[in-house]
């Protein structure tokens, strides 16, 4: 997570579009003449580009598109995008997808035809930051007084009071190369979710190689499943301003060489907000069988990967059933006085996890309340966790390769069993602790060669 930008409400009254950013690069990406008089959507489909303002229905056969610009869904339009299609960023003008309040992505792929947002360049000549990526502004809760506005240079206003919001679907989709730094400190993540709410279907979605974070959570009440964060320059998954939904079965892999070099990496990184208060909704998050791999002191491993979790300013988490293994500096993590009370107290669990990190399995910062050593005490005891000297020792098939990775236990494994769902509600049951049992959901659908990909 970067800068956390913050609206006046009287800069959010009469905005019914919002300011387009186009960010040039020196390569062209060329398009069919547009026709005249044709609908919104015939004229998509005859060009094959998509660029500034999709205010009404729009729904679009199998095929592949380009995003020129900033391309904003709103005045409860609804963009929806055929299984198996394939939409890149023009190279001049950087396409980013927005979706505003009460308008709604439908991109309903399948494990054989998913829906890949993309870099416009060849195979080879890709790179994180190409594109800007998927941004969701919804109406469910978070704890700003004020209405917040999305980072990056997009200018959409999200939140509200509408718990089950529905602003769509995202299933079977990848999102690769996206991050565009639209001002210092401020890139758009691979998918951001802004206040988006639990009528929302964000299942078997893939983000590699972005520029920023995965995934970022700014409130809400979204829910979701089979995500996979791969090669993520700043965090894996990122939580602020009062999230509280569920996620269940999601990976981070990292990639030793690739992090961001102005901030540490880390696989979770989540605050209640920016300035460490305890206004509500707390942030806190409820997650169950993750798969944490990071580079495991790989040769050529860059300093800036971090922790796989810091719960950082004053916030509250739920982190259950998952494997933690292979980062550098930390693996169970937290800090200041505020959060380490509502792990102390039991508001915050930490419970059924194998843990592995090269350095300090168990850290503690900015806090009097507790050390690493009583932490590690009460992980190993009460909360049923275990600890590992060696990343080996839990026992995946191969969790740290780059291009083909497999996360499921071996024979033996200590992940195949031990897990619980004792007072957790919402979740699939399983036997087993991380993101795989027996079977491979990643099947089908994903893809860790993105670079060499043709499209």
């Amino acid at each position: 997570m970067k800068q956390l930008l913050w609206s006046l409400a009287a800069l959010t009254l009469g905005f019914t579009a919002c300011i387009k950013v186009n960010i040039d690069d020196s390569t062209t990406n060329s398009g069919t003449t547009t026709p005249v008089g044709s609908t919104l959507q015939e004229r998509i489909i005859s060009s094959r580009i998509l660029t500034g303002n999709i205010n009404e229905n729009v729904e679009l056969p199998k095929g592949k598109y380009t995003l020129k610009g900033y391309v904003y869904v709103n005045n409860r339009a609804r963009l929806t995008f055929a299984a198996g299609s394939t939409i890149v960023s023009d190279t001049i003008n950087k396409g980013a997808l927005i979706i505003e309040q009460n308008s709604r992505l439908i991109c309903d792929g399948t494990a054989s035809e998913p829906i890949v947002f993309t870099s416009g360049k060849a195979p080879g000549q890709r790179k994180p930051g190409d594109w800007g990526g998927i941004a969701i502004a919804g109406n469910a809760p978070t704890n700003r007084s004020t209405p917040p506005i999305l980072e990056g240079g997009i200018n959409a206003v999200y939140g509200g009071s509408l718990a089950n919001d529905n602003s769509g679907i995202l299933r079977y989709v990848r999102i690769e190369f996206a991050g565009i730094a639209a001002d210092p400190n401020s890139e758009i993540n691979g998918l951001t979710l802004g206040g988006v709410g639990n009528g929302t279907i964000i299942e078997n979605v893939q983000v590699s190689y972005g520029n920023d974070d995965a995934y970022e959570f700014f409130g809400g009440t979204v829910n979701a499943k089979n995500l996979i964060a791969f090669a993520t320059a700043d965090d894996d998954f990122d939580f602020d301003f009062g999230y509280v939904g569920r996620i269940q079965f999601a990976v981070s892999l990292r990639d030793p060489k690739f992090v961001d070099g102005g901030d540490a990496g880390n696989g979770i990184e989540c605050d209640n907000d920016g300035a460490g208060t305890t206004a509500g909704p707390r942030t806190r998050p409820q997650l169950s069988n993750f798969t944490f791999v990071g580079p495991n002191n790989a040769s050529g491993t860059l300093a800036n990967h971090n922790f796989t979790t810091r719960f950082r300013r004053s916030t509250h988490f739920s982190l259950t059933n998952s494997v933690l293994i292979g980062y550098q500096k930390a693996g169970f993590q937290f800090e200041s006085d505020s959060t380490a009370a509502a792990y102390i107290d039991g508001r915050s669990r930490f419970r059924h996890n194998l843990v592995h990190a090269v350095a300090e399995p168990y850290k503690v910062q900015s806090t009097s309340l507790i050390n690493a050593a009583n932490v590690q005490s009460k992980a190993e005891g009460v909360d049923s966790c275990k600890t590992f000297a060696s990343a080996n020792d839990v026992m995946l098939e191969n969790p740290f390769s780059l291009t083909a990775p497999n996360f499921l236990p071996k024979a033996g494994s200590p992940a195949l069993t031990g897990a619980s769902f004792f007072g957790l509600t919402g979740f699939t049951t399983t036997t087993y602790v991380g993101a795989f049992g027996t079977t491979n959901w990643m099947a089908g659908w994903t893809s860790f060669t993105p670079q060499t990909n043709v499209y």
